[in-house]
């Protein structure tokens, strides 16, 4: 009978080591005592190819440094990166939402990066309950339509629009303004709440085709010529930017270009040319990456080789929003969307915490203007509100 309890209690005492070091060695190095945590999935969805790929790839870096440097230090429980790569168009995004919302560890989404595939896409997150945080995606609508998985982290281009509308007016002076937009969600969007800020300053208007679709500007060239504006806004995004600043300055235009964030990227210099580029003026609701906090660009620059881009550091934070949540033993995609209802988080750009829509809080907004000059995008100032 002792020889048989003894057995027993060996036995016991051998199952209860094995349990415990079963759930060391997942938690080993996390600060999560819950081994769900381990093997979880955070996505971007963005465009990493096509025509808007140089903006996607600055957001999906900044946002797989983040979980690079969580996984240092919880080695044995990482969280991995899933990449969705729109290349940045409505058509592909729903198949691709689907193909997302199929992934059963995936607890939240960096995107998407744009908003026109956001209108796309967003309808499936929701239904699927699958909390996002978009670092990028500026139409103001987007947060009216009532997604309970919808957060933004920038401000919208209801600050933007108007900021990039009294650069014009209060700094650059400007007497007529001609404005150009491309027809997407986002372009579109951008000038008309530039248009509407300007009121009688806008002395004519045109569109043209998204990125990709057209090359041939000349009926828009003519059109800005013949207006005697001193100032373009463009509305959309580099490519086709650059393209259109370069056929300008070749038809002898001098006036002085103004974008928004879509622009803020090499691309536009790439496309234009260094002198055509010369004194473009973009805004962008974020202040300088290369402003950030802690050792975030000279991390960035360490795992990329180059300097963090237009939103990478946003999303860096995104990321980091998401990854505190699993520390906080949110597993579940449910679990996160409570979490991110509540949470105030301070980041590397800024400090975040998402109104009732999902807005950015606007005691956090900030726009900023940002300058093409001898080859390089610099910092300008912060845009003005009034």
């Amino acid at each position: 009978m002792k020889h048989i309890d003894a057995a027993k209690s060996a036995g016991v005492l051998l199952l209860a080591f094995a349990l415990a070091v079963g759930a060391a060695g997942c938690n080993k190095g996390s600060d999560s005592n819950d081994a769900d945590a381990c093997g979880l999935k955070i996505a971007f969805f963005g465009a990493l190819t096509g025509p808007a790929a140089n903006l996607g790839v600055n957001i999906e870096q900044g946002s797989e440094l983040a979980i690079v440097k969580y996984n240092e230090q919880h080695a044995n429980c990482p969280v991995e990166v899933a990449k969705f790569d729109s290349q940045g168009t409505p058509d592909n995004a729903p198949a691709l939402a689907r193909q997302l919302v199929a992934d059963q560890k995936i607890v939240g989404i960096v995107g998407p990066a744009f908003s026109g595939e956001s209108v796309a896409a967003n309808p499936i997150f929701n239904e699927a309950g699958i909390p996002l945080i978009t670092p990028s995606a500026t139409r103001p609508s987007l947060a009216t339509e009532q997604w309970k998985v919808f957060h933004r982290a920038v401000a919208n281009d209801d600050a933007q629009g108007p900021a990039a509308a009294l650069y014009i007016r209060s700094t650059m002076q400007a007497k007529r303004v001609f404005i150009v937009d491309d027809q997407t969600a986002y372009g579109a969007g951008l000038a008309t709440s530039v248009k509407n800020t300007l009121g009688s300053l806008v002395i004519g208007t045109d569109k043209v085709q998204a990125d990709g679709q057209q090359t041939d500007f000349s009926a828009t060239v003519t059109k800005i010529i013949s207006s005697e504006t001193d100032v373009l806004f463009y509305g959309g995004y580099y490519q086709n930017a650059g393209l259109i600043r370069k056929q300008l300055t070749a038809a002898g235009w001098k006036g002085t270009m103004v974008a928004g964030d879509g622009v803020k990227d090499p691309g536009f210099l790439t496309v234009a040319g260094k002198e055509p580029a010369e004194g473009t003026i973009t805004t962008c609701p974020g202040a300088p990456a290369t402003a950030a906090k802690g050792s975030f660009v000279s991390d960035y620059k360490a795992k990329w080789n180059i300097e963090p881009g237009t939103y990478s550091d946003v999303a860096f934070d995104a990321a980091n929003i998401f990854l505190q949540g699993i520390e906080d033993g949110n597993t579940t995609p449910e679990q996160m969307n409570t979490f991110l209802s509540t949470v105030t988080y301070e980041g590397i750009a800024n400090t975040y915490s998402f109104t009732e829509t999902g807005e950015l809080d606007l005691t956090q907004m900030v726009v900023w203007t940002f300058k093409f000059s001898d080859g390089s995008i610099v910092p300008d100032m912060k845009a003005p509100t009034s």
